[in-house]
């Protein structure tokens, strides 16, 4: 062990265990997250070669073989509850996407909420037991979050009681789905349903696209992989186009909406039911953004606890780069927010959860406010975290360069986050969309409940950006429940000043489409106003649960460094607002300088709770036992160009080039 690491975590000031036992959900789901992973880590059938030595088809090759091994052993040890799949996958896996991936995040879950019975007792069991292997066809080569835009067609053939699916334009073409170019044999597909010469918008359909014995694409299918991308090189992301496929009428997901045999279609009760999926995969993402953002903080302040570099004081040794206030403050807040994004995304799954009960019962009034939640969140979440994880990587110097850091890996797997369910600025517009519409109920007199019933408040006249004088502040800015009110006082603004921007346009334009467009920039910050607030009170609102004293300190910390680096980086719209003075902002400056000294013994320890084994965390700079530089040239020897000691390259170009000059 590392001499600096293992001070580090004799100089913490609360019990690691306490906390991570907290960020799990309870000592009892720690104690078997445990047992999962002891399970891979002691099993021989789970080694690899280090990836970054392989070329892209042997990286693919290597994760299909743990994914084929991985289904082996969740039957094997019994292991059925998702949330435990999920644990053990990612364990087995690693920290990079797998093949099979949306079988078990799109499909599966798909078919659970959209078959009917009849449709389960056939697709269930061939899904469970992987002899279909599915994947989601929505994104198209010519639209992807602009849904209404898909082009894909699937028109009801009444004679023959089949869909007859076609690709129509080269811009129609099925694009990016994972698992789609080699892996899967079926995919969900997202296509325009015609029946009875009307087109009834997008519905989901399930459509067998390799045959199940041989693998070879089935007729009227062209199937293959996209080529390599910015990263994700495991993944056969992959392209499908169709002609005049057939599938039988009950492979259209008729859960909710129908086609019976003549072609009459049957609406469903609510047209948000379809996106369902989207849904879920964009609450889990907020869950995903807590886990990348976590691992960056775990590889860079392990990292800056072992690295000497510079001075402080001329002629003393040279100090833990984490001891530099610049460095304190380009990470403690990123720490901070991975705790605040842990908290959200626990949120987000529970009430994920609840609301999906109240639908199954039949009561969809809480869909749209979810929808709009997990758009936002999603984005937001996302956004940050993706810039956090190369913050991480600058501040480990050179070394974070080098993919034995697991930094740029970590980037460029997270990154396409931002764009895929759901691109961010449009999920920014249409959390946004939600918020206008809640605030023009408020101000007809409506009452408001739920996360947006902040903009019922009678205050309304007080809530106007105003000159800083016309109102005394009486905030506090050591109190959380203070800052939790000027978060809201200014997503409350923020959505008024939307709003009232898309009124004026309609003034000059009379045009809705126009006006909205004239209006996106002051909606998305509305919209990030709206969950930055919701990030904010959802953090202080944890602190209630924690008893434990010390835990309590050190979270409260951080809880209060999130909300104020928040209105140091916002400091335009609270001071606009009227919300805070000059000196009160001047003051948080201080107060943060303050909080990064407190935060700084506890810094290591805080990574710790998150309790990231290391082949998780697959990093050099970030190992648990603190030894960088000696894993690092072992981890370099290993690379192929040293596999001899001349290159062939020598004799063949460099020797002759001397003959020749």
């Amino acid at each position: 062990m590392n001499a600096d690491i293992l001070k580090e975590r004799q100089n913490a000031t609360f019990d690691v265990e306490k906390l991570t036992n907290i960020l799990d959900g309870g000592p009892e789901f720690t104690t078997r997250r445990r047992e999962i992973e002891s399970m891979v880590l002691n099993d021989p059938d789970f080694m690899e070669e280090d990836p970054n030595f392989l070329s892209r088809s042997e990286r693919y090759d290597q994760a299909v073989r743990k994914s084929a091994q991985m289904i082996l052993k969740l039957r094997e040890y019994g292991i059925a509850d998702p949330e435990e799949i999920y644990c053990y996958k990612s364990m087995a896996i690693g920290p990079r996407p797998e093949p099979v991936g949306l079988h078990f995040v799109m499909f599966l879950p798909t078919l659970y909420n959209q078959c009917e019975p009849e449709q389960c007792r056939k697709w269930l069991p061939l899904a469970e037991s992987f002899r279909v292997v599915g994947t989601y066809a929505q994104t198209e080569i010519g639209h992807g979050t602009h849904l209404r835009g898909l082009e894909t067609t699937a028109t009801y053939d009444p004679a023959t009681q089949e869909f007859v699916l076609n690709s129509p334009t080269v811009s129609s073409i099925k694009w990016w789905p994972g698992g789609l170019g080699k892996t899967s044999n079926h995919a969900i597909v997202l296509a325009q349903l015609y029946t009875q010469g009307s087109c009834h918008g997008l519905h989901a359909f399930i459509v067998p696209i390799r045959d199940m014995n041989t693998h070879v694409p089935l007729p009227g299918i062209v199937v293959g992989d996209i080529g390599p991308k910015f990263g994700f090189d495991e993944i056969d992301n992959g392209y499908l186009k169709m002609e005049n496929v057939r599938i039988p009428r009950e492979n259209m997901l008729m859960k909710y909406a129908k086609v019976e045999p003549d072609g009459t279609y049957m609406k469903p009760p609510s047209t948000k039911l379809t996106y369902g999926t989207m849904v879920f995969i964009r609450s889990m993402i907020v869950g995903e953004s807590a886990r990348a953002l976590s691992k960056a903080c775990t590889i860079a302040i392990r990292y800056s606890a072992v690295r000497h570099q510079s001075e402080i004081r001329p002629g003393e040794p040279e100090p833990q780069i984490l001891d530099f206030q610049t460095q304190q403050y380009k990470l403690f807040p990123l720490l901070a927010t991975a705790y605040a994004f842990i908290f959200v995304g626990q949120y987000m799954k529970n009430t994920y959860s609840r609301i999906s009960g109240d639908i199954n019962q039949g009561d969809f009034s809480e869909l749209p406010e979810l929808h709009a939640l997990s758009a936002g969140l999603k984005a937001f979440t996302t956004w940050t975290a993706n810039a956090a994880i190369e913050v991480c990587r600058m501040s480990c110097g050179g070394h974070g360069y080098s993919r034995s850091s697991g930094l740029p890996d970590l980037y460029v797997n997270f990154t396409p986050t931002c764009t895929y369910e759901g691109e961010n600025t449009v999920m920014m517009l249409q959390t946004a969309r939600y918020l206008v519409k809640s605030y023009q109920q408020a101000k007809a007199g409506q009452q408001l409940s739920g996360i947006v019933s902040y903009l019922n408040e009678a205050d309304h006249r007080r809530v106007q950006p105003q000159p800083v004088s016309a109102r005394p502040t009486v905030v506090d800015i050591n109190d959380l429940a203070s800052l939790v009110e000027i978060y809201k006082l200014r997503a409350a603004i923020l959505v008024g000043m939307a709003a009232k921007s898309i009124q004026q346009e309609l003034q000059h334009r009379k045009n809705q489409a126009d006006a909205w467009n004239n209006s996106a920039i002051d909606l998305v910050k509305a919209s990030d106003a709206h969950c930055h607030y919701v990030v904010v009170k959802l953090f202080t609102d944890k602190l209630g649960e924690i008893g434990d004293t010390a835990v309590h300190s050190v979270v409260s910390s951080l809880a209060l460094l999130y909300a104020l680096h928040g209105i140091t980086v916002n400091s335009g719209d609270f001071l606009q607002a009227g919300l805070l003075s000059v000196p009160q902002v001047l003051q948080i400056s201080i107060r943060i300088k303050e909080l990064l000294s407190q935060l700084r013994p506890n810094a290591v320890a805080l990574v710790d709770s998150f309790d990231i084994h290391n082949k998780k965390l697959n990093s050099v700079l970030g190992r648990y036992d603190g030894n960088v530089y000696e894993n690092m040239f072992e981890w370099a020897r290993r690379s192929p160009l040293n596999a001899t000691e001349v290159h062939e390259s020598f004799h063949k170009y460099l020797k002759p080039l001397r003959s020749k000059l």
